[in-house]
């Protein structure tokens, strides 16, 4: 199958600008790297919200070598998000950036946000790239801490994208929907399951976006030019989530 075109990367007349989000997680690049970066390359990104990047030994090395396979460069977060990373084209310009560690509920995984503040073009994005709890009670207080941090960024217009380990009719899921656009759901483009790349089934990553934010097409690029279905199951084991959204200029 090959998909219907996405909305390439461009600026508007008004300022406002057309940008591709990715979001992937990455199994901290234990699987076929050359594989993740084809995949990354192919989907042209503006900006890409990891989770699962490298945690451990060298992992600043192993971030950096993903970047400039996929001329992309190293935004924030990482080990110091305790996994999520943001990724970035030469198009933005970064205004700041915070990585937030979770409280830890002993025996569980520790949990982060990578959050950054982003100019493109004549706009002014704020990033959260998460990768929520197992457990379900952790998981409904991380999604409350998520939208808190959303709202205390200070801008107008938000991309929050990541591995929710819910489906939607879960309660995290459910939650972030009610409050931010649930990209795929308001423009679906490719395909839908996320999760397992050999048989997927289910949607566990998404791409939310605030109100505002125009949603121009989302889903799984599987089918995409240089997509192809051995990369998207060496890579990693989970589908990513490609989205086109055109963000509105700032007010003079």
């Amino acid at each position: 199958m090959v998909l219907t075109p996405l909305p390439d990367s461009r600026t508007e007349p008004d300022g406002s600008a057309v940008i591709r989000v990715l979001s992937y997680n990455i199994r901290s690049m234990r699987d076929d790297r050359e594989a993740l970066a084809r995949v990354i390359t192919a989907c042209a990104p503006d900006l890409v919200l990891v989770q699962e990047a490298p945690r451990f030994f060298r992992w600043r090395k192993r971030a950096a070598w993903l970047a400039a396979r996929t001329d992309l460069v190293v935004l924030g977060g990482g080990a110091t998000a305790a996994g999520p990373l943001l990724l970035c084209s030469l198009r933005a310009t970064v205004e700041r950036t915070q990585d937030v560690l979770l409280p830890r509920t002993p025996g569980l995984h520790r949990r982060g946000f990578a959050t950054s503040v982003v100019r493109i073009a004549g706009t002014r994005i704020g990033l959260l790239s998460f990768h929520l709890s197992l457990q379900r009670d952790e998981r409904l207080a991380q999604t409350e801490t998520l939208l808190e941090r959303l709202d205390e960024m200070g801008v107008e217009h938000a991309i929050a994208a990541g591995d929710l380990n819910d489906v939607p009719t879960g309660g995290a899921f459910r939650r972030l929907a009610g409050r931010l656009q649930d990209c795929w759901a308001v423009r679906p483009w490719g395909e839908e399951h996320t999760y397992s790349p050999d048989d997927p089934r289910r949607r566990i990553d998404a791409i939310f976006a605030t109100e505002g934010i125009e949603v121009l097409g989302c889903g799984v690029p599987a089918g995409l030019p240089g997509v192809t279905e051995a990369d998207l199951r060496a890579a990693t084991d989970h589908l990513p989530v490609l989205a086109a959204l055109r963000v509105p200029a700032m007010l003079p």
